[in-house]
């Protein structure tokens, strides 16, 4: 479509006039001969002038053209003079000239609304709309009127300092309504109402920023509002197009920060984008900001490089953000914006721009953003991640784990691995340094294919430590003289690979002789106990998917089914290697893996920190509390409790989805629950996230089998991104008792050196939202908090308010620090975990059902003015509890810790007394067993469960009435009773089998007993 360039030259054109009824003529110059006669005949053809004559002009470089009458009136002179300012623009490289310039002659518009016309059908054929540009502007050609009042719209809606803007947007609107209704055909129709849909979806834009002289324009765009898209719709996306560069950020909420990738797919470069939105919301999860990505393409024949396109992308997103000055948000001058404040636009390296933070940083400073060089993570005065090993460090610890289940230990014991990428790389290379019991026996890249089937795990980590220290190195770098027997390493470009007979056995093959592309393949299928995924690529699909299912053409050769996948663990330190339904299949057959939003999510959080910790840093010496030289001192002196903190946060999560899988059969119905709550929701599409439709599910519970790990880590990261919106909505976040979790989120070092910082940090309460949410979900499992709703009608903020009281006061975070210091086998460690969750989630049904009963009412508006605060339940019953517990209790001494504070505040008496009284009821009348196993042996329906909890209240609100009845010494001799229900319970255990008929029965014994 394109015309040959006129840029960098001075040119002109002036049409001559016709008013006495000769052809139209014009006069063109181009000094410097640059040009030839046929380029400048082809540039007139595009604004549907067509030349019948020329003769050159004494004067060099000028030149006379006639042009051929046309079936239409002559243009009139104003739109002549559109075309030449047009011809001038694109000698001048500041527009096209293409297909789309007929629109100057057509529509009468200048040529800067032609841009805008060319961008919106670009992006509309980005968006999905199913037509090409070429057909748009066919559409647009075969509407006269249209263009033009498009622009006018546009022109009304943004233009700064309109007098009596409703009224034009109303005319306009009406104007371009009318073309639509008049559309004859479907694709004419569509066309046209996707453009204006463009229009109306635009919140700001750059257009008439700096007088209109910006070489590139931008839209900030809210998706919902469009009338093309697909299944994933962001909450706001930003738009950048230009002659050299065109791309798109996209962000699932306004905080949000994901990497800018440069990307080679230029055809469909949005739809890219979009997935990996997807995914990094996902990963997000445990963070302060949502996901966010974005991704740039250099168009064609544009001479721009790479830092140039980049640069320019980053001013288009910085154009139509606000900025914060004197501590609020400012919206850019010359700019009308339909949203609200929006002020928080954060960027990090990606595929292709992974040195480039500082370029980015460099635009924001010259735009005097508020977020400095926090605005791009990892700059020069940021974390490097590569030297951190950050990413593969986060991997290794799910890796780590999931060994540790098999009884493994992969830093004493030796095991295989299988691997996709090469040492010169961040994650790969880091990776494959964190254990020197690795024997490394295959890996591949873009480049090359390595094999070592007998490596010797000492110098084979020695050469890869090289490797890895070597600038720009390959596979091919490999010591050959370190390879075991019958190895080697292969470019990719070979004919053909032989194999050894030992490569053969390392790689489970019989084939003596396979193609590269093979070869990869069969480095997928590898017996090996580890695959290590640290490239690029999505190499792994489920059997029922297609290559297309996949969105990843460029590796449709070497890609295998999951359950061709013979390893007994995926690690995936790099994204998208598996679809999500290859993962649920592959963990079908036995594998252990959950997911790449789990494995690398350290990257993204110690990203999140670096920015948080420079606004804190920044606001410290703002206020003068901390000196400006020591800025980079301290935010180095700091790297290494990032680094801890982010990677105990990838335990938690890790052990998190242990314990959700350790519980899961139980539990499944539950889950159940929650996949059709988010489903409601729009948080998950249950096919497209690789969830079991409701006959699975059925199938399952009748094999007593629950939800697998990728399954399970999909719930878990989706329900902390629902808890997180829910708690941001409440007042929770706000409350003093949640402080700890504001500031237990900053290194030790900050806190005392950039307090103030800490204090007045513009996202406290977003880092308080996070760190709970993440922590919630984290020791409850994904769907404790529905479970109260369902069971109490509490609201997220109840529930998670009831969960501080509860943390705090049982100081459960100590007793967690206990268990994973024992040094137990991970399964034990689990259970351990399980354990004290289901103690955790019983103290808080407690607090969720009794802070609205009259008698604990009376007691906390005894104690205290403001009763049903976290802070007044923390200082109610912090004394008596300890003083019943002691300082290192138990998980199992907690239970029921909460109902003894109460009745021995009630009762004004010693809670240890209350605490023993209870103790001995409970063991006098063989109780413990059901209390501490309630929520693993009760199974079946929805109905089920429900009863079975209600019933687990009632027992338990029976239990303690009996001990307020034994401490005051009203009891009867019960002892009659007392029998009968010890050997109903001695039966029941034998049984090993709890559900609602049995709970009535023991419920309805203790009543008798309470008489």
């Amino acid at each position: 479509m394109s015309a040959p360039s006129l840029s960098q030259h001075t040119t002109t054109l002036r049409f001559l006039d016709s008013a006495d009824g000769s052809p139209l003529g014009c006069l063109a110059s181009w000094p410097n001969h640059r040009f030839t006669l046929t380029d400048v005949v082809d540039v007139l053809r595009r604004f549907g002038l067509h030349v019948s004559d020329h003769r050159p002009l004494d004067e060099p470089g000028a030149h006379h053209f006639m042009i051929a009458p046309s079936g239409t009136a002559a243009p009139d002179a104003g739109v002549l003079d559109l075309i030449a300012e047009a011809f001038v623009a694109g000698a001048e490289g500041r527009t096209d000239i293409d297909d789309f310039s007929i629109l100057v002659l057509q529509e009468g518009i200048s040529w800067r609304w032609v841009d805008l016309i060319r961008a919106a059908v670009r992006f509309l054929a980005q968006a999905g709309i199913g037509l090409s540009p070429t057909y748009m502007l066919g559409c647009l050609t075969a509407t006269s009127g249209y263009a033009a009042a498009l622009a006018a719209l546009f022109d009304a809606r943004f233009r700064p300092g309109l007098p009596d803007r409703e009224a034009a947007v109303a005319a306009a609107a009406s104007a371009v309504a009318g073309h639509i209704d008049r559309a004859a055909t479907f694709d004419l129709d569509r066309t046209l109402r996707g453009l204006r849909s463009f229009v109306d979806a635009t919140l700001r834009t750059n257009w008439f920023q700096s007088r209109g002289t910006k070489p590139y324009a931008s839209f900030k765009l809210d998706p919902s509002a469009l009338t093309v898209g697909g299944a994933i719709v962001p909450l706001r996306e930003i738009y950048v197009h230009s002659r050299d560069v065109e791309g798109v950020h996209v962000r699932a909420e306004l905080v949000a920060r994901g990497g800018l990738r440069f990307s080679e797919r230029p055809e469909d470069y949005r739809t890219e984008v979009l997935g990996l939105m997807a995914t990094q919301a996902v990963k997000n999860a445990p963070i302060v900001p949502g996901g966010a990505k974005g991704a740039f393409v250099i168009r064609p024949g544009s001479t721009a490089d790479l830092t140039t396109a980049y640069t320019t992308f980053i001013r288009g997103l910085l154009d139509v953000v606000d900025n914060v000055v004197d501590g609020a948000p400012t919206t850019p001058t010359d700019t009308v914006a339909y949203d609200g404040a929006d002020a928080y636009l954060v960027v990090a390296a990606d595929k292709g721009t992974a040195r480039m933070s500082d370029t980015a940083n460099a635009v924001a400073a010259e735009y005097g953003y508020w977020l400095g060089d926090a605005f791009a993570s990892g700059g020069s005065a940021g974390y490097d991640h590569k030297a951190m090993g950050i990413t593969a460090r986060g991997a290794w610890v799910a890796v780590r784990h999931r060994f540790a289940e098999l009884g493994h230990d992969v830093d004493t014991q030796t095991f295989t691995v299988a691997g996709i990428g090469d040492m010169s790389g961040d994650v790969f290379g880091n990776g494959m340094l964190l254990s020197d019991r690795i024997r490394l026996v295959a890996a591949f890249d873009h480049r090359h294919i390595f094999l070592d089937p007998d490596p010797d795990p000492d110098a084979s980590h020695r050469e890869r430590a090289r490797l890895f220290a070597l600038p720009r190195s390959s596979w091919a770098d490999y010591d050959p003289a370190a390879i075991s027997a019958g190895g080697g390493v292969w470019p990719r470009t070979a004919k053909a690979v032989p194999l050894s007979a030992a490569a053969r056995a390392a790689l489970g093959i019989d084939a003596e002789t396979l193609t590269p592309d093979e070869l990869i393949k069969a480095v997928l299928r590898a017996p090996v106990e580890l695959l290590w995924n640290g490239g690029v690529g999505t190499y792994v699909k489920a059997s029922d998917e297609t290559h297309g299912d996949a969105a990843d053409p460029a590796n449709d050769r070497v890609r295998v089914d999951a359950c061709e996948v013979r390893a007994r663990i995926v690690g995936e330190g790099g994204n998208l290697g598996f679809t999500r339904a290859a993962r649920v299949e592959y963990a079908r057959h036995g594998g252990r893996c959950d997911g790449d939003f789990i494995d690398n999510a350290a990257g993204v959080a110690t990203s999140d920190r670096e920015v948080n910790i420079k606004i804190a840093v920044d606001r410290a010496v703002a206020a003068g509390t901390l000196a400006p030289g020591q800025r980079e001192t301290l935010l180095a002196a700091v790297t290494d409790d990032v680094a801890e903190a982010v990677l105990t946060a990838s335990r938690d999560q890790v052990l998190a989805l242990g314990c959700s899988e350790h519980d899961a059969p139980a539990l499944l119905t539950q889950h159940e629950r929650l996949i059709e709550d988010l489903v409601r929701a729009g948080r998950i599409a249950r096919d497209g996230d690789g969830l079991p439709p409701t006959a699975e599910i059925r199938e399952r519970s009748r094999a007593g089998t629950g939800l697998l790990r990728p399954e399970l880590a999909v719930l878990l990261a989706q329900s902390k991104n629902v808890v997180a919106s829910e708690l941001a909505a409440s007042s929770l976040p706000d409350s003093p008792a949640c402080t700890p979790w504001a500031e237990n989120y900053f290194p030790a070092e900050i806190l005392a050196r950039a307090g103030s910082g800490v204090a007045e940090h513009p996202l406290r309460r977003e880092i308080v939202v996070a760190s709970l949410a993440d922590e919630l979900v984290n020791r409850l499992g994904p769907g404790a908090l529905y479970r109260f709703e369902e069971r109490f009608g509490a609201a997220t903020a109840d529930s998670a308010r009831a969960y501080v009281v509860v943390s705090r006061v049982l100081h459960t975070e100590d007793i967690r620090t206990r268990i994973l210091a024992a040094g137990s086998d991970a399964r034990s460690t689990l259970a351990e975990l399980s354990a004290l969750a289901r103690v955790v989630e019983a103290e808080m049904a407690w607090l969720l059902r009794h802070t609205a009963r009259r008698t604990l009412r009376d007691v906390l508006a005894g104690a205290c003015d403001d009763a049903d605060t976290p802070e007044a339940l923390v200082a109610l019953f912090a004394a008596p509890v300890a003083a019943a517990l002691g300082d290192r209790p138990s998980a199992e001494a907690c239970r029921g810790a909460f109902a003894n504070a109460a009745v021995a505040l009630r009762l004004g008496t010693d809670p240890a007394r209350v605490a023993a009284a209870r103790d001995a009821l409970i063991d006098s009348l063989h109780l413990r067993w059901l209390l501490e196993g309630f929520a693993t042996r009760v199974r079946g329906s929805y109905w089920e469960a429900m009863g079975a909890a209600a019933l687990r209240d009632e027992i338990s609100d029976r239990l303690d009435a009996l001990v307020v009845t034994a401490l005051d010494g009203s009891a009867a001799d019960p002892t009659g009773r007392t029998h009968r229900l010890v050997r109903l319970l001695d039966r029941l255990r034998g049984e090993d089998a709890v559900d609602t008929a049995r709970l009535a029965v023991i419920a309805g014994e203790l009543r008798l007993l309470d008489r």
